[in-house]
């Protein structure tokens, strides 16, 4: 096919810079002399990532030796900047850490460092102070600077310009046990700047429709020294975009200060305008300007406005380019880098008033019908009890639009009982009758995780609720209460999954669930299932699958045998039981506790290809949750060829690297695509359309 190019230019203007410090491949000569003496070009720098975790009184690290002077400091080994440890001064009447400068650091540039506020309640106080031989001298007063909000906001930036200092001093005042944390701290010797590195990076995140910031990619500069500052003046890229899409892509550029968090679009930036879709084509596009780079590592994301209608199976592409710095030419890196995907907002925080909307489950019906259920978190973002409804969103197109929100259960808003909140929805389509259904908790006042006691009224448990639909979702009936069916009166709390239940080869329809054992055995929880062999005119409960585990999605790897996939609050790992009499009695899989990571317990998805489809004899198996041990981050796919035993590196699609709440469910919306309803970190339900192929190979 003939490729069509074309060249466009836009203007940006100067934005400030935070640094986000990070190591880089370097641009400098192999004879480049590194030393540290008074004369060095390099930046003194600790990150705490050597240092022990917890408190200490005396700390030796590359900067100098820190000592703990009145209060207490720790090493915080949950809240780094970057890395795992950072550096706490806990507050109280006053915290005072002295930091003896190691010698032969050079000590008249600027010292520079990402900080946490840790509290929003005053007093609070943080100062730093130099010592040259005559004393301290205060030259930092960062009560009004340091800033409470997500996560290292704060850049702190200090000019020394004292070659004599010897001793650094930390002092912050707070409430008792909050105070500051600290990571990522340098001195950078006061030399004219140069480039480092000139990297880009392919970000995991999807395109999304809805969504007026998309970041994809970033350019990232490394720049050495603080004198003589550099200027960026252009930055040049090459975009390629395959498939048909009504309207224009815009692709913005701005500064930012880290990759862990995105602008949400109020910030000044470049921009390019340009039709990619009429044709698969490529367009080089040249950002130009004016904008000074400081010492560190500085960002420049480029993030993409998407057409209102795109195929959302289509992906497009950023090639190396290079950029222009003081008039001189740095390409890019040449590493091979992930297409970006397209994806649906379905639901953002906001949206018809809502604060928050969280736990997806997804099912197609046998018309190829979407229904996407959630919960409709009006006044916050917690968990029930609480204002909480059940809501549900149609796609009849396979997820490329959404008919408007609807909610499907609503069991009063009275604040007497806490709004009588109902949520944690699982959606279940019987493949035999057409009927669709959707289960849910309805907490009557504090009848939820933590309220929820032995019993089986309203006034004492929480109840399991039902709704139908015989129309393919157009309508819905009633609430149903089974509690009655399922729960035993001794048992704190029973409730389904959450995410979908499926039909068995026999008809039986079945959601996975969790019970909490009564109080004298302390609330344990335990996975296993509940089902109707009548197409929900009565239901049954199973016996709990295994200690400590909660919400589990269930299929069937061989005619009458059930595999439970569970949450496992004790380890990063998920637990896998099987039964063959219909949760009657429970065996351990050989890959329980070994083969599927989680973050320290997250709620995931797993369904059966075939089974969703209709096709007879057994397929891959996908599952997807967060693929990572450190948070709530890299929501992906895998699959498994042999009904679960492996889940080979190779059929694995990483879809969202950034940070969300971490919940995800699938559904085939026909035997070639695979449709994902998760909890995102650019919208609250983000749905993507996966070509099957993308995972299995085999086109």
């Amino acid at each position: 096919m003939k490729t069509s190019r074309t060249v466009q230019t836009v203007r940006f203007t100067s934005v400030a810079l935070a640094i986000h410090l990070a190591c880089a491949t370097e641009l400098t000569s192999a004879d480049e002399p590194r030393t540290n003496d008074r004369n060095s070009t390099a930046a003194s720098q600790v990150g705490f990532e050597e240092a022990n975790p917890g408190s200490f009184k005396k700390l030796e690290s590359d900067i100098g030796t820190w000592t703990v002077n009145v209060g207490r400091a720790l090493i915080d080994n949950a809240h780094a900047k970057t890395g795992k440890h950072c550096l706490q001064l806990t507050g109280g009447e006053a915290t005072v850490v002295t930091l003896q400068i190691a010698d032969g650091t050079q000590n008249s540039g600027v010292l520079s460092f990402w900080a946490e506020r840790w509290t929003a309640r005053k007093p609070f106080s943080f100062r730093v102070e130099k010592n040259s031989g005559k004393g301290w001298q205060e030259i930092y007063n960062g009560d009004a600077h340091v800033r409470v909000g997500r996560a290292f906001l704060n850049h702190v930036k200090i000019p020394l310009a004292d070659d004599g200092i010897e001793q650094l001093r930390f002092t912050c005042r707070s409430p008792p046990n909050t105070g500051i944390l600290i990571d990522d701290m340098r001195i950078d010797p006061p030399v004219p700047m140069r480039v480092v590195s000139v990297t880009s990076r392919k970000l995991a995140l999807p395109v999304l429709v809805r969504n007026e910031v998309n970041p994809f990619s970033v350019v990232q500069i490394e720049v050495a020294g603080t004198m003589e500052p550099l200027t960026l003046t252009n930055i040049n890229a090459i975009q390629s975009a395959r498939g048909k899409a009504e309207g224009a892509l815009t692709v913005d550029v701005w500064a930012t200060g880290t990759d862990r968090q995105f602008p949400s679009g109020d910030i000044e930036s470049m921009q390019h305008r340009a039709s990619l879709f009429d044709s698969e084509q490529s367009v080089r596009m040249q950002f130009t300007g004016e904008c000074k780079l400081e010492s560190g590592m500085n960002h420049f994301f480029l993030s993409v406005r998407s057409p209102k209608i795109v195929d959302l199976t289509q992906t497009f592409d950023l090639l190396p380019g290079n950029v222009v710095i003081d008039g001189k030419d740095y390409p890019f890196d040449k590493n091979i880098q992930p297409n970006t995907r397209y994806g649906y907002a379905v639901r953002k925080g906001g949206d018809d008033g809502v604060h928050t909307y969280r736990i997806p489950g997804l099912a197609t019906t046998n018309q190829g019908t979407l229904i996407g259920v959630y919960d409709v978190r009006r006044r916050g973002g917690g968990d029930l009890p609480g204002d909480i409804d059940v809501g549900m969103s149609r796609s009849t197109d396979g997820g490329q639009s959404w008919e408007p929100m609807r909610v499907i259960m609503d069991m009063g808003d009275d604040p007497k009982w806490r709004y009588d909140g109902i949520g944690d929805p699982a959606v279940l389509v019987d493949h035999g009758t057409g009927t669709i259904w959707v289960a849910a908790t309805w907490s009557h006042g504090n009848r939820s995780w933590r309220g929820s006691g032995p019993g089986l009224q309203p006034t004492e448990t929480g109840q399991l609720m039902l709704v139908r639909s015989d129309d393919d979702g157009v309508t819905w009936s009633q609430p149903i209460n089974i509690t009655n069916q399922v729960k035993h009166p001794e048992w704190c709390f029973i409730l389904q999954g959450p995410g979908k239940g499926i039909t068995m080869r026999d008809g039986t329809i079945v959601f996975a669930a969790q019970y909490q054992d009564p109080p004298e055995r302390r609330r344990l929880p335990h996975s296993t299932i509940i089902y109707s062999k009548d197409h929900g005119k009565t239901w049954h409960v199973g016996t709990g699958a295994f200690d400590d585990t909660t919400e589990s999605q269930v299929v069937e790897i061989e005619p009458g045998v059930l595999m439970l996939n569970c949450r496992y609050n004790r380890k990063s790992t998920r637990v896998v039981m099987t039964t063959r009499d219909m949760g009657q009695t429970w065996q351990k899989h050989p890959t329980s506790e070994r083969a599927l990571i989680e973050p320290r317990a997250c709620m995931a998805s797993l369904i059966d290809v075939n089974q969703e489809i209709g096709k007879a004899g057994d397929g891959w198996l996908l599952f997807s949750n967060p693929d990572s041990l450190n948070g709530r981050n890299h929501i992906t796919i895998k699959a498994s060829p042999d009904r679960g035993q492996t889940w080979p590196k190779e059929q694995r699609l990483l879809l969202d690297e950034g940070n969300s709440a971490g919940y995800s469910f699938m559904s085939m919306i026909d035997d070639k695509t695979i449709g994902i309803l998760y909890e995102g970190s650019r919208a609250h339900m983000t749905f993507q359309r996966i070509p099957l192929h993308h995972i299995i190979g085999n086109e």
